[in-house]
This record gives C-alpha cells, structure tokens and sequence, in this order.
C-alpha cells in the first residue's frame, strides 16, 4: 500500500540573555534570553518541541508520520490549540525544575516568570514539561495550563513576521496599490498587530503598515527554561565578551583623546546653537557611547546606509557608534536584540544601551531617551525611548 509521509517542523531559538534574580521571591530579574526561545507556527505539534538548543534559529524536522491513503491528513491546529498545551511559569521570578514530581529532586534548571514549558503529565501536583534543553518537573502551583494558559499566551508571546524577500514595501492598506510608508530589509523581526488574508499588519519606524504574507514568516515567540549548565555558560560568555568590550573602547578612547580636545577646543571658539542634551548615569563607557552618537543629530538617514556623516539607516548608525569604540556589531536590527546581555525593563537601562524595537534600533542616552537614526523624514533625531513597545535592551559594557 502506497504511504505519505507528513513532515511537522518546529524552530527553535535559544535564549542568551543575563538573569541577575536569584530566588524565587525576588522583585526584578532578567530573562536568558531577548525575550525569545521558542518559535511557534500553527500547524507544530507542542509535544514534538525538540529537546537541543542553539544560539541560533534553525530548523528541525522531528516527526514523519505515515499515512495511508485511506487516512485523511488532519487539520492544522488552531493557535488557541497550541496555546493549551503551554505550561506558563507565573512567578516573582523563576520556579525550578526539578529531576523529579518533588523538592527533594535535583534542580535541573529554572523556568523563569512567563516562561514556557511543554505539558507532558502531571503527578501529585507536578507537571512534567520539556522547555529548552531541560525535561524535568515544576510545581503546579507556580504554573498554568490549559485554559488558563490560553490567554496568558496571547499576552507575554509577541507574534512576529521575519521578512525573507531581500527588501519589503510596508504599505498603508492591504493592498499593492496603496502607497508605501518605508521598507525593511531582509530577516527583519516585525511586531505584528493584526493578520488578514494574503496580508499583516505590521509596526515600524515610520508607523503601522501592511506587509504581503508571501513575504514573511509569522511565529510566536516565547522564552523557555535554561538548564544549569547553560546559565554557567552564558554568564561566563558574558562576562568575557564585557571584558573584551571594555577593553577595546578603552583603546579607542585613549586613541581619540587629542582629537576630542581639539574638537572641543573648536566648539569653544564657535559655539553652536544646536539643542543639547545631557548624558548621565551608568558607565564611563556606555556615557561615552551615547555622547557621541549625539554629535551625529540632523544627520540624514539612508537606507542600506553606515555612514554617520552622509546617511545610515537605524542598525547602521548603532554598528558605526559602537564600531568607534572597537566594538564591532552587526548592521541588523533584529541580530542586535542578541548582542551583549540582557537589560530587565527601561527603569534599568543606563546610556549607551541598545533599544531594539519591531524593524528599529537606537541607542539609550538617559532621562528616557535615545538618540536613532529614525526615517528618510526626520534623519538622525532624539526621541523618548518609550515611543513604541521595546522588544528588548541590551548591554555591551
């Protein structure tokens, strides 16, 4: 008898973030990860999430299932489908896994607050999940499934289109016909606010706009679990790559410092009347980083640009800051909601830190700020940091 074979794949993204909350009961922590490790598209069985983890997306065929031709393929499941069988840490800060349905079992890792696991069973008011590279038990008490999982989904998943066309028109209406508001690059990580046939609505720089679904690839992105050998890992890769870093803009600095005194020599005997902004708090570095990137404010934005001077769109502008303090960093907004470590909310961002939006990317200078190169429109400008929802912050120093 003649078989088909069903392919069912699942990406999966490892999370690199800095946790700093170290119980339970703590107020403040932040997550392994860009707020991401787990991508999933309807039609990806929850059970079938593979164990492995990576630093970067790739893709995993896990299950070839035959089928008769007197079988009928099932239906797709439905978003809320794969939502149920989340299992969904509700914490001050993170909740263990344990090797065993108890708290005499081995800590394998911790399934941080809004972080996802995959229900597997249940035992004695444990549930056994795989989240990650870690399978073991958390205490249902601390977590939510099922129904309640549901809703709790739509809210710490953030649904997001990766564009896979090398550049993509974002247009006020859904349909070829409107009028383009901006482009994004390819591997572009958009913030989706509404689905509708053949069309998404997405969020960028210049406002919401319609992308054609032909173009993107839409998943829900969650963060999972991380065993304790991956936090000793990453906090060790961290704290090296701080070094480096460090190192690196302190020899740039001690290289730009005749130039700078020169330079502010000049701006003494022909001051300008330019609007200034004030920079504190954090480190000397991140200071350093955010004061110059200000020099650059009324400079024109290019798309595809890096120049700081003739034109750089958003993640060219943070690569060429950075890259004046030997820091190299890559021109991509969505590769640099992996850089450095990770900052837990606005209230803790210090200058110098890197903003990343849907499509977008700046650099925090303090007082609620950052300083980006915005749109073809507005060049290189100051806005409040808060202007649109922040999908991650990262530190380099």
């Amino acid at each position: 008898m003649a078989h088909k074979t069903k392919r069912t794949a699942v990406y999966l993204l490892t999370a690199t973030m800095a946790f700093t909350g170290m119980g339970m009961t703590a107020q403040a922590s932040a997550l392994p990860g860009g707020g991401v490790s787990l991508a999933l598209e309807n039609g990806n069985k929850l059970e079938d999430v593979a164990a492995e983890s990576s630093t970067l997306p790739i893709e995993s065929i896990i299950e070839s299932i035959n089928l008769t031709d007197s079988e009928v393929p099932q239906a797709e499941p439905a978003e809320e489908d794969l939502f149920r069988n989340l299992v969904i840490a509700q914490v001050d800060s993170y909740v263990n896994v344990r090797s065993l349905p108890s708290e005499e079992g081995e800590i394998l890792g911790k399934l941080y607050d809004n972080s996802v696991g995959t229900f597997i069973s249940e035992e004695n008011g444990w549930y056994q999940i795989n989240s990650g590279s870690v399978t073991g038990y958390v205490k249902g008490e601390y977590c939510v499934t099922g129904e309640a999982a549901v809703e709790i989904a739509r809210q710490v998943g953030k649904r997001i289109a990766t564009v896979n066309t090398e550049t993509l028109y974002v247009r006020e209406e859904p349909s070829t016909e409107c009028n383009v508001i901006g482009m994004v690059p390819q591997t572009a990580d958009l913030l989706v606010r509404e689905e509708g046939e053949g069309w998404v609505k997405v969020d960028i720089e210049e406002g919401e706009g319609w992308v054609s679904a032909d173009y993107v690839s839409l998943h829900s992105e969650f963060v999972q679990a991380e065993s304790k050998e991956e936090e000793e890992r990453r906090l060790a890769k961290e704290e090296e790559e701080r070094r480096k870093a460090q190192e690196a803009a302190r020899a740039a600095q001690a290289a730009q410092a005749a130039a700078q005194a020169a330079q502010a020599a000049q701006n003494a005997q022909a001051p300008q009347e330019d609007v200034t902004y004030a920079v504190s708090g954090g480190s000397e570095l991140g200071q350093a980083v955010a004061s110059y990137g200000l020099q650059f404010v009324g400079n024109p934005y290019v798309y595809g640009g890096s120049s700081l001077t003739n034109g750089t769109d958003c993640s060219g502008f943070v690569m060429s800051v950075y890259a004046n303090f030997g820091v190299s960093l890559p021109h991509n907004d969505a590769a640099d909601r992996t850089q450095g470590y990770a900052v837990d909310g606005l209230a803790n961002a210090q200058p110098g830190d890197i903003i990343c939006y849907s499509g977008h990317v700046g650099i925090y200078i303090g007082g609620g700020q950052i300083v980006h190169a915005s749109s073809s429109t507005t060049g290189i400008i100051v806005s409040n940091a808060a202007y649109r929802d922040i999908l991650a912050i990262r530190r380099i120093f």
